[in-house]
């Protein structure tokens, strides 16, 4: 197998995918960059003489936590979620998959151009409905879409992940020092770790969220995979995603625009425009434990809130959760 990353040459990189019949004809690889801030993978941006691209290759370890084991194959599902969407309605949302090597597990796909993320709206503590009313509709689109193959179970990704929401962040002792996030936190947070039957409620949903379900999930909805180029929602990275419980997805959703507008009633919103059936006390159970993973536990977000504002966002968590 090979690696690409941006120490790879342009001359590098052009025999690599000529090797793989990937570029056009008379395509010359000219420039490599990174395109942003990514968490699970390698992502390059390739300028060609003729047009760019994005690579995206997934590594036995989260590229940004190198520390942190992950399944190499996650990317093959990502795979799997694009051409699920491929030919539906909504698949202007999404970037386009130009070619896959599973043996490799190197994802090449459309670049979106000069877009970022929306991580911003945890500055700016606005969110604009418009926007909002948009992504729950993209969402249901997804949980309404049924793939024509079996579809990955990505277990091993959904343990990883079951780990960071369901059971690290409200171990006493998980090795992580809330403190160096933010002075005082670690007291805000012990209340919560030592409550025993909220944590008995989030382990009965974590093991919920381990069984296959018959809904197609995004299963990693929130800002950092949202895109925005010139008023264009897009919609990336599903390399989470899994048959599940739709419940998972619009409770996540629920979580961050809670924690960027500070307003518990922004649910409200989300739900009417989400028109097909929810059980919405999981929906908030699910909402309340995302807001309590992203405060007190690894997966941490560019959240500028107080202390005060923090122990307001966690005791609203527990009250959605119970």
């Amino acid at each position: 197998m090979t690696y690409i990353d941006l120490t790879t040459t342009p001359t590098d990189l052009q025999i690599y995918l000529s090797k793989k019949k990937w570029l056009l004809a008379e395509e010359d690889v000219i420039h490599i960059e990174k395109p942003g801030e990514g968490n699970m993978n390698v992502v390059l941006r390739v300028k060609t003489n003729q047009r760019s691209f994005i690579l995206k290759q997934s590594r036995p370890f989260v590229q940004k936590y190198q520390q942190l084991e992950a399944p190499i194959a996650r990317i093959v599902t990502e795979y799997s979620f694009y051409s699920t969407i491929t030919n539906t309605t909504f698949a202007t949302y999404f970037p386009k998959i130009l070619a896959f090597d599973e043996t490799e597990y190197l994802l090449m796909q459309e670049d979106l151009g000069q877009c970022e993320d929306m991580s911003y709206l945890y500055n700016n503590s606005s969110f604009e409905v418009e926007q909002m009313i948009t992504l729950t509709q993209i969402l249901q689109n997804i949980h309404q879409t049924k793939p024509t193959f079996d579809y990955p179970e990505n277990n091993a990704l959904k343990l990883l992940n079951h780990q960071h929401i369901f059971i690290l962040p409200f171990l006493e002792q998980n090795g992580f020092e809330l403190d160096d996030i933010q002075l005082g936190l670690q007291r805000v947070a012990n209340p919560f770790k030592k409550d025993s039957n909220l944590k008995a409620v989030i382990a009965s949903i974590g093991n919920k969220y381990l069984q296959t379900g018959n809904v197609l999930l995004h299963g990693d909805y929130y800002p950092g995979s949202w895109m925005i180029a010139q008023q264009q929602l897009f919609v990336i990275d599903p390399e989470f995603s899994f048959m599940g419980f739709a419940e998972f997805d619009i409770g996540v959703m629920i979580a961050h625009s809670i924690m960027i507008t500070m307003e518990e009633n922004i649910s409200t919103t989300i739900f009417n425009a989400y028109t097909a059936s929810l059980n919405h006390k999981l929906t908030l159970q699910i909402a309340g434990i995302e807001i309590m993973r992203r405060i007190i536990g690894l997966a941490q977000l560019p959240l500028t809130r107080t202390l005060e504002e923090k122990t307001y966002l966690l005791q609203i968590a527990k009250k959605m959760i119970l």
